[in-house]
């Protein structure tokens, strides 16, 4: 077999891989953020693995730059999907579907206007720069989320779906700057498609390995905390339950500055991994920052409905439970209740 043949069927494989991929991802989770997000993943993925070459340089044909552009506008998609996949809370915005169109149309107009007029390295330089700042946008959200996961097999394959995604993508966009207007040869796009077919092949065998659910939730969270626990908990975790809840509600200990599932599982004298689970099985959080801001905005619901208060600054009322600015509150206190911390108060005074 020629080294083309084997690229070529290398790039068959990663095709079709990620077009079943999408296909389930479609049938399975098409009504979850996240779910719909994995699956535009998949399809720019497939774009990119039918179109992409080191360092080529034959002007694309019709056909070849639009793939090439949604091949490009993939990265956008992969850092709205890392937000999606670690916030349970997050929501598309119009303004993301523009961002996506214009790293899009960038690359279309570099493949079939500003490249054929004579200088194809400055169009290149600039469309891979744009993917390592998404790149670094994505590892980002990734790292500032990691220790706020409390699914515990989420945490370990977003591992390797970021990294080695982040890592591919990164090193193809540094290897397309340094030979911009240079030809790599067959032997260098070869082992681009064997290292993409092979993480490609990876990441189907994990998500296949574990439960979608963990990945994409089909049930919203509880919107309250029990008090109690379960009747098929142990008598080990009820202890815990009982323990954490004084802390949240005689010392409301989450209304510290920072505080980390580190700092209460000291506060416990347990390990890490077992609060998260308790968090995560037995209260039904995925995301420890939802579970404090449950518990603050609790605290925030009782200020607002106490005439006694009726004066105080709402800034002042989400400060004092914990929040660390108006903005974040605004929107906690929206998603959990649907009115304003405004609205709430005056829908209390008028009932009152």
């Amino acid at each position: 077999m020629t080294t083309a043949a084997l690229e070529l069927c290398l790039r068959a494989a990663s095709v079709a891989l990620l077009l079943v991929l999408a296909a389930l991802l479609v049938t399975d989770f098409r009504r979850m953020v996240a779910g719909r997000l994995a699956a535009a993943l998949a399809l720019g993925s497939a774009a990119h693995a039918a179109s992409y070459s080191i360092g080529a340089t034959s002007l694309p044909s019709v056909w070849h730059a639009p793939l090439i552009a949604l091949s490009t506008a993939t990265v956008v998609v992969f850092w709205l999907f890392t937000r999606a996949l670690f916030d349970d809370d997050f929501k598309l915005r119009r303004w993301h579907g523009v961002v996506w169109l214009a790293v899009a149309a960038f690359s279309f107009a570099s493949c079939v206007w500003l490249s054929p007029s004579g200088n194809a390295r400055l169009p290149i330089i600039a469309t891979n720069l744009l993917a390592i700042g998404f790149i670094a946008l994505a590892v980002a959200q990734t790292v500032t989320s990691w220790s706020a996961d409390l699914v515990e097999r989420r945490r370990r394959i977003r591992v390797f779906i970021v990294c080695a995604a982040a890592l591919y993508g990164g090193i193809n966009a540094l290897l397309q700057i340094a030979i911009a207007g240079s030809n790599a040869g067959e032997i260098a796009n070869t082992i681009n498609a064997a290292v993409l077919a092979c993480i490609v092949a990876a990441i189907a065998y994990l998500m296949m390995r574990i439960d979608g659910t963990d990945l994409f939730p089909a049930a919203a969270r509880p919107a309250d905390v029990p008090s109690q626990p379960t009747a098929i908990e142990g008598a080990a975790d009820q202890r815990l339950v009982d323990a954490l809840m004084r802390l949240m509600a005689d010392e409301r200990i989450y209304r510290q500055e920072n505080i980390t599932v580190g700092t209460l599982a000291s506060k416990l004298k347990i390990p890490e991994y077992r609060l998260r689970r308790l968090i995560n099985q037995r209260l039904g959080y995925r995301n420890f920052n939802t579970f404090l801001n449950n518990h603050r905005i609790e605290e925030a619901k009782a200020a607002l409905a106490d005439p006694a208060q009726a004066e105080v600054p709402v800034i002042t009322i989400a400060m004092d439970a914990g929040f660390q600015s108006l903005g974040p509150f605004n929107r906690a206190f929206k998603a959990g209740t649907g009115l304003t911390p405004t609205e709430y108060r005056r829908l209390k005074a008028s009932a009152a």
